[in-house]
């Protein structure tokens, strides 16, 4: 099985920018900046560049985040 691509908005969600209302909810709920910040410091995975200026994430790699993260909650 191939993995699937996810960009930032399925992981994070996405909101409207001049309201500010959710339009989307994403796979965690957490924002961009704490999301890169995560990236940088490889506490969440690294992104696959498709190029210049469109990046994703593996989704079986978000959601070993979520796994883990419910595993610690236990």
């Amino acid at each position: 099985m191939t993995d699937r691509l996810i960009r930032l908005p399925e992981i994070i969600g996405k909101k409207d920018k001049k309201t500010g209302e959710e339009i989307s909810k994403g796979l965690l709920s957490i924002g961009a900046t704490s999301w890169w910040n995560g990236v940088r410091s490889k506490k969440y995975p690294q992104p696959v560049k498709l190029g210049p200026r469109t990046t994703a994430w593996r989704l079986s790699d978000v959601l070993a985040i979520i796994r883990q993260g419910a595993a610690n909650n236990d």
